[in-house]
């Protein structure tokens, strides 16, 4: 059976074949830091970690660039609104920080680091290229105010719209924080000119000007530095798709490049059947799910829905994916007693690979990894050795593939619920940084934001202390 996966750009489940035999280049859209992961981003990577995981178990190898947006207006606006409320860290410091804070968080649900991880700001050079390349072609102008912004031309791609099947005249204008100068207000920013209120290490020069890049360049110009003008897969949140997926396919397209072959997007996750958002107070930060639940637990109900669905979480989501994962290890652990060894992994069942080969099909993929525990008790209960060691093996083979194999070494420190130097030490850095976004809404006077963090922590059993020199934790 062929590797078949959901082209979100013809809206159809297709064939893939790899654009060189045996390898896959796969860009993924990483974090823009500028505040604390929540449970969409734990998610995102989690989806494209399993892709990796599968891709590498079926031969290939795997080339996953998963970029971090380190420069931005958001970054920008959270450094300063804690500077004016008495805070000293400079953008770089925050965005660093809580690159960190991303890290930890990916690291500790077992997410593989990617192959490379570029930063925005150590892509200057590439972007600005790009740019000159689009104004080169008749797809790019300089604003007419006379600044060093650069836009992008929409009107001169009759293609612009192609993603997302939407017809230009009924686009929504481009959320640029300064559009003056523009021919319409759908262009958007490549280049974006400095202004006076903001850092002077929050610019480079260009040919243009002094400025910093526009987000949608980032993207196109890292992805090719990487993978080349050309590459497999291109994947995302489906919050993404407009504007930022559509606006790097029109860049790279207009440039000349093939880009893309396939566009992949994640489903979001809904918290009490309403989208999760910061303006409704409802996110779910990586510190909260991981003070409530086991690592790998999380991991198991994080990637339990097929990529492409919502992710529903209530309040009994984390103790039913405990008892769910607990029968696999329940299972595993008789298995080792018996044999007296811990399981070798075995051939993949059928329905497994079937499953995976149809769009990563997580589901269908773990009602097989949970029939073979079932055969596998059986096999137990009815003293059967082979039948066992076959089940046993399976189902650790499986268990790799998903990356929820209780033997690896990644589970280790988190065994005993937060136990062990490293555990503690990523929950002092996700607790830490909630309490930094704590104090930003403290300082920006939007208190509901604040007591819902603090609320948050309490009900995870984390008790927080004001205090004159900073806000202090413990658990409570």
């Amino acid at each position: 059976m062929q590797q078949r996966i959901y082209d979100s750009r013809t809206q159809d489940v297709v064939d893939f074949v790899p654009r060189n035999a045996g390898r896959v280049g796969l860009y993924v859209c990483g974090p823009t830091v500028q505040s604390a992961p929540h449970i969409g981003h734990l998610r995102s990577a989690l989806v494209y970690d399993q892709m990796r995981r599968w891709f590498e178990a079926s031969g290939l190898e795997v080339s996953l660039i998963r970029n971090v947006t380190d420069i931005d207006d958001k970054i920008l606006d959270n450094a300063r609104i804690a500077r004016e409320a008495g805070g000293s860290e400079e953008w770089w410091a925050l965005a660093y920080r809580v690159e960190r804070d991303f890290t930890a968080a990916y690291d500790a649900i077992g997410v593989l680091p990617p192959t490379y991880e570029p930063r925005a700001t150590a892509n200057i050079r590439e972007m600005v290229e790009l740019i000159e390349l689009l104004i080169e072609r008749g797809h790019a102008y300089r604003a007419a105010d006379g600044s060093a912004s650069v836009y992008f031309d929409t009107a001169s791609w009759p293609e612009y719209g192609a993603l997302t099947r939407q017809r230009r005249e009924q686009m929504e204008d481009a959320a640029d924080s300064e559009p003056v100068g523009k021919r319409d207000p759908r262009d958007f920013a490549l280049w974006k000119a400095s202004r006076d209120s903001e850092p002077a290490t929050a610019s480079w020069p260009s040919p243009w000007g002094a400025g910093r890049p526009g987000w949608h360049i980032e993207c196109s110009a890292m992805a090719t530095r990487y993978l080349g003008t050309e590459f497999d897969i291109h994947g995302g949140g489906l919050d993404l798709r407009f504007p930022h997926h559509e606006n790097e396919l029109a860049q790279s397209s207009a440039a000349g490049h093939g880009f893309a072959r396939h566009w992949i997007h994640n489903g979001l996750v809904n918290t009490g059947g309403q989208k999760m958002s910061k303006s409704l107070g409802n996110s779910l930060f990586a510190h909260d799910l991981l003070a409530q639940t086991r690592p790998i637990v999380l991991r198991y109900f994080l990637g339990s829905a097929h990529y492409r669905s919502v992710l529903e979480f209530s309040e009994t989501s984390l103790t039913e994916a405990a008892a769910a994962f607990e029968r696999i290890e329940g299972f595993v652990a008789r298995a080792t007693e018996r044999s007296g060894a811990t399981p070798e992994p075995g051939a993949l069942p059928q329905a497994f690979v079937d499953a995976m080969l149809d769009d990563f099909a997580v589901p269908q993929a773990l009602a097989a990894l949970h029939e073979a525990v079932r055969a596998g008790n059986t096999a137990i209960d009815a003293g059967d050795a082979e039948g066992l060691r076959m089940r046993a093996g399976e189902v650790v083979a499986m268990l790799r593939v998903l990356g929820l194999d209780p033997a690896d070494p990644v589970w280790r420190a988190g065994a005993a619920a937060g136990a062990g130097a490293d555990a503690e030490g990523v929950l002092d850095a996700l607790v830490g940084a909630l309490i930094e976004q704590r104090a930003e809404a403290r300082a920006n006077k939007d208190f509901a934001t604040s007591d819902a963090i603090r609320d948050r922590l309490q009900a995870a059993g984390i008790a927080l202390e004001d205090r004159q020199n900073g806000t202090g934790w413990s658990l409570a």
